[in-house]
Parts: C-alpha cells; sequence; structure tokens
C-alpha cells in the first residue's frame, strides 16, 4: 500500500495516543448524559477509518470539548447534545463550502496559531496530572481516583500516584525505542493491570454478538432543545473548533508530513468534521472533531501514516458492533492514572511547536492567549489573540 498505510508496532502504538482525551469525555457523556455507546463508539471509528482513507496520513479524532465538559458539568439531555451536533455539522458545512474558513486560515497569524497550540499543549498536561493524582472533574464524579479498580492505595499512597509514576517513567525509557513502543507498552500494561484490579462483576453484563445503532435514538431535538443548544454549546465551540481542530490542526499537520499532508486543507477539514457530526448525529453519538493535540498525541507515540487511523478505527467498530454498550466495560480496564500519562506527554509534544518563534511580539502573542486560556477558555484566548496580533502589527506599521 506504500508510504500511506504502514502497519507495524509504531502505527499501533501512536494510534492508541489520544485515548487520554476520548475516552473521559465519552464516558462521561455516556454515564452522565445518556449518549448511546454502539453508535457514538461506532461513530468515532467509522471516523477515524475513512478520514485516514481520505487524507492519506495519520488524521485524529476527538470530542469537542465545549460540548462536552458543559454538557457533563450541567447535566444536559441527551437530544440537546446530538442536537448540537446536528448545528455545528451544518455550520461547518456552511463555512467549508463557501471557503469562508479558508480565508479565516489565511487571515490567522502565525503566532496566534502557536498560541492555540501552546494552550492546548498546556490544558492537556494539567489534566494528565490531574488523572494521575485523582482530581479530574470524572474522579471527583465517582468520588475515587480509579473507579474501575478494585484497590485504590496501597498504604497511603493512591494507586493512580503509583501507576502513573511508574507509567511515566516507563514512557521516559522507551519514548525513541521503535521494538517497544512506549504508548503500546503503557496502555498493554495498563489493560492487564486493569483486568487483575478490576471490578470483575462488570464482565457478568457483556453480550458478544452483534449490535447495531439505534436510527436517531432520541429522536428528532425538539425546537427547544436546538435552541438551548445554540447559545449553550453551539456558540461557545466555534471558536475553539476553529482555533484549534481547524486551523492549529492543519498547520500542524503541514509541519508533521509536508506534502503527505496535502489534502488536509482548511476547508476538507472543516467538511469532513461537517460530515462526521451528521453521522453521529443520526446514531446518538458526541459531536466530534480533529484537532492539533489529538494529531500530536498519536504523532509522539509513532504514528506516521494512515494505517494508525486504521488500527484504532476497526478497534472502535469491532467493539462497538461486537459489544454494544458492554464496550464501556472494557475501557473501564484502562486505568485513569495511564490516560493521564498519555496527555501529559502528547501535552509536551504539542506545546514545544513554539519552539520556530522567534520574535519577542509573537512570542508575547503566544503567552497572551496562554494566559486567557488558562483564566477563561481556549475560544476567548483564541479571539483575544487574533486582536493583541493585529494591534501589535499595526502599531509596528505605525512606527
Amino acid at each position: 500500500m506504500g508510504s500511506r498505510y504502514r502497519f507495524n508496532r509504531l502505527e499501533l502504538a501512536g494510534s492508541l495516543g489520544d485515548l487520554g482525551t476520548l475516552l473521559p469525555l465519552a464516558i462521561g457523556l455516556i454515564v452522565i448524559n445518556g449518549l448511546h455507546p454502539t453508535g457514538l463508539f461506532l461513530s468515532v471509528g467509522a471516523f477515524y477509518v475513512f478520514s485516514g482513507i481520505y487524507f492519506g496520513v495519520t488524521v485524529p479524532v476527538q470530542p469537542m470539548k465545549v460540548v462536552g465538559a458543559y454538557a457533563i458539568a450541567t447535566a444536559m439531555s441527551a437530544s440537546q447534545i446530538t442536537g448540537s451536533g446536528l448545528l455545528l455539522g451544518l455550520v461547518l458545512l456552511a463555512i467549508g463550502i463557501t471557503g469562508a474558513v479558508t480565508v479565516i486560515g489565511k487571515y490567522t497569524p502565525k503566532s496566534v496559531v502557536r498560541g492555540v497550540q501552546l494552550s492546548t499543549g498546556t490544558l492537556l498536561m494539567g489534566q494528565g496530572v490531574k488523572f494521575i493524582i485523582g482530581t479530574s472533574a470524572l474522579q471527583k464524579m465517582q468520588q475515587a481516583a480509579e473507579p474501575y479498580l478494585s484497590v485504590q492505595s496501597i498504604g497511603m499512597i493512591p494507586i493512580g500516584l503509583i501507576v502513573g509514576t511508574a507509567g511515566g517513567l516507563l514512557t521516559l525509557l522507551l519514548i525513541e525505542n521503535r521494538r517497544f513502543p512506549a504508548g503500546l507498552v503503557v496502555v498493554v500494561s495498563g489493560l492487564l493491570l486493569g483486568f487483575l484490579l478490576g471490578l470483575q462483576k462488570e464482565f457478568q453484563n457483556l453480550s458478544v454478538g452483534i449490535h447495531l445503532p439505534q436510527f436517531l435514538p432520541f429522536g428528532w431535538p425538539t425546537t427547544a432543545d436546538l435552541t438551548f443548544a445554540v447559545f449553550a454549546l453551539v456558540l461557545p465551540q466555534i471558536p475553539m473548533t476553529l482555533g484549534n481542530a481547524i486551523i492549529a490542526y492543519a498547520d500542524l499537520s503541514k509541519d508533521y508530513f509536508g506534502e503527505n499532508a496535502s489534502r488536509i486543507s482548511y476547508r476538507g477539514a472543516c467538511i469532513s468534521m461537517a460530515l462526521a457530526n451528521f453521522l453521529s448525529f443520526l446514531v446518538g453519538g458526541m459531536p466530534i472533531c480533529h484537532g492539533a493535540g489529538g494529531l500530536a498525541a498519536h504523532y509522539r507515540f509513532g504514528a506516521r501514516t494512515a494505517g494508525s487511523n486504521l488500527f484504532i478505527g476497526v478497534i472502535f467498530i469491532g467493539l462497538a458492533l461486537m459489544l454494544g454498550e458492554g464496550t464501556l466495560v472494557v475501557f473501564h480496564l484502562l486505568p485513569l492514572s495511564v490516560l493521564g500519562i498519555l496527555l501529559l506527554f502528547a501535552g509536551a509534544q504539542l506545546a514545544m511547536t513554539i519552539g520556530d518563534l522567534k520574535d519577542r511580539k509573537d512570542l508575547f502573542v503566544c503567552l497572551t492567549i496562554l494566559g486567557i486560556t488558562l483564566a477563561s477558555n481556549l475560544a476567548a484566548g483564541f479571539i483575544a489573540g487574533i486582536i493583541v496580533a493585529y494591534l501589535l502589527k499595526i502599531k509596528s506599521l505605525q512606527v
């Protein structure tokens, strides 16, 4: 199949690199908001497979974080969440087909792109540390650092801290090892630990067979649901999607893959996300997107071709079709501290992209975006960064 596809241990390891971002939000949306596990994981898997085949390089698939985080925090209804996916798909299709997203990307300064990448990387690292020490929102809701393990501590030391420290050291030792890829070793070790120390009673609920997704499992969203979704989810999500899932992601793909990423344009990324969200809406899944952080995660752990997409896509599709709602049981085997390790190293990889900025004004824009993101959110940081970058440009022209 040539250089577009490689199927080896590095591609497999890289395909697992972004589970730390995807699984916690997906599990939260299923458990708290009632999204359909079969449809959710099937749509994620299909998006991985078809985007990899079309674009020909490693392509990330992530939950839309503004939607996911707010929906979980407020226990929104499944209909409102899937309705937001439909609306976001329509918005993305419109700005993609008309070419508006290309204009936006063209006039977004490089310093703003790097600022978005720095901020996203920092957020991923922070979330990774929270998973390891047991203070993430998901862990607080479950009132346990490792809610799916039967052992919570060894003496006075939380089990997550032990697993996270050991896994982090193992990742450092193997991070450049091609024979034993760090991501694969850490994830497989985590699954084995989950199997040995997991809550075995969950396996009694597994039903192996053919589990097809339901069509519109929550019905067509009402006008009230769609109106609420516009203001609560869609409008806050759009700036973050533009900044991170389209502009920063497409630019990072060019940095990593060069000419091999010729199909990954702002327009192409926009339209592919629109189509994916239409599918997700129809089968009761979550709003999904690409993302610079997800790409950095896959790349950091070894993914270089679309083979990684086929690996992880087939895993998700196979589990969804064979186990249905039981897919959640399999993912419960992976300790949250292991997901934290993946996030920590992926975030560091993404944050280091600012290394090519030399001008102090560009660095100032980056740090401004980071500060505003940490104080509020990435969407606000992206908008503020554009304003600051153009103000500095105007000022330099006047001097």
